[in-house]
């Protein structure tokens, strides 16, 4: 189902879009609001009403309940290129809030791995791994502009292993070369053959508050189906991952290529697509929507991209007393 409900909607998902990517201000005033809404608008925005949505072909099931928004693969790709992302063609979707006093994102993707042994469950070396992180970073940093570098400071959340949800989770506190901090939080959903990526894309103020959200909100409305789920693997017939837990932390099935360097050399490209730069100057961006805030649009639930689109141009007539 697509859904125009409201200007206020595409307004948000555009400031969500600022805060959750590397673009700078300057950037994205050379970048049309109108052109970008109007992007957003063409994609199959689902709006939640307790419905329960598929995911990944079959392998798992999300139950949108109300005050959240979906994309399904394909569209959460284009999302990602309309807002100057990168798709890693694994996404199965992502789920945003309605809420615009909320600015996350929880991206799902799916990579069949193999199954992953959860025999070090007891044994992650959260010390070990940290300086792995940061070793990996110092190195690639040596071949990069101060700007592009990044540093890693230490754990938010240091890795653990839910055993009866198989499902590893951590997050890393860092700061790119201009001093910004980064931050994001990560889940594994271990599964038959492979992994669910699950990742939070927020800032460092309000990550745990929004954690809280994807917990007890998204992530428990996640489930796997039956045939797809941990305990299903057949050891007679199914494929074994190379490595284990930490492994995973370490970023996957890389990982056994950057044994010199400790750290899976596509780090940096994972950074720049999931963590969140919390952007200097913010408030400037608001600017950009001055203009826009308070505009009143003519709701239209099927076809109504245009009105959206008219409700954004700066030249309306429509308005609203009240603020965003």
């Amino acid at each position: 189902m697509k859904i125009i409900r409201s200007t206020r909607i595409f307004l948000h998902l555009i400031m969500l879009t600022l805060v959750t990517t590397l673009w700078p201000a300057a950037a994205f005033a050379e970048t049309s609001s109108n052109d970008i809404a109007a992007k957003l608008s063409a994609l199959n925005w689902v709006e939640g009403s307790g419905q329960t949505i598929e995911m990944g072909d079959g392998l798992a099931e999300l139950k949108l309940n109300e005050g959240f928004l979906f994309l399904n693969s394909t569209d959460a790709r284009s999302y990602q290129t309309i807002t100057g992302g990168m798709p890693s063609n694994k996404e199965i979707g992502v789920v945003f809030p309605e809420d615009e006093n909320q600015l996350w994102a929880v991206y799902f993707e799916y990579e069949e791995t193999g199954h992953i042994s959860e025999k070090e469950k007891d044994k992650i070396d959260a010390k070990k791994l940290l300086k792995s992180y940061q070793d990996g970073t110092e190195e690639s940093n040596k071949s990069l502009s101060e700007e592009n570098r990044l540093y890693v400071d230490g754990w938010d959340t240091p890795p653990f292993y839910d055993e009866k949800t198989h499902n590893l989770s951590w997050s890393l506190l860092a700061r790119d070369g201009m001093g910004n901090k980064l931050i994001n939080y990560n889940s594994r959903i271990l599964t038959r053959v492979g992994v669910v990526s699950v990742i939070l894309v927020s800032d460092p103020d309000n990550l745990e508050a929004d954690r809280k959200v994807m917990e007890e909100q998204v992530l428990s409305a996640f489930s796997l189906k039956e045939g797809h789920r941990y305990d299903d693997f057949d050891p007679s017939t199914d494929k074994k991952a190379e490595y284990g837990l930490s492994g995973l932390i370490l970023g996957g099935a890389g990982v056994m290529a950057a044994k010199k360097l400790g750290l899976l050399s596509a780090l940096l490209l994972f950074l720049k697509k999931f963590w969140i730069v919390v952007i200097a100057g913010i408030g400037a961006l608001w600017g950009l929507f001055k203009r826009f805030l308070g505009k009143k649009e003519t709701a239209e639930e099927a076809g109504g991209s245009s009105s959206a689109d008219a409700s954004l141009d700066p030249n309306s007539d429509q308005r609203e007393d009240r603020p965003l």
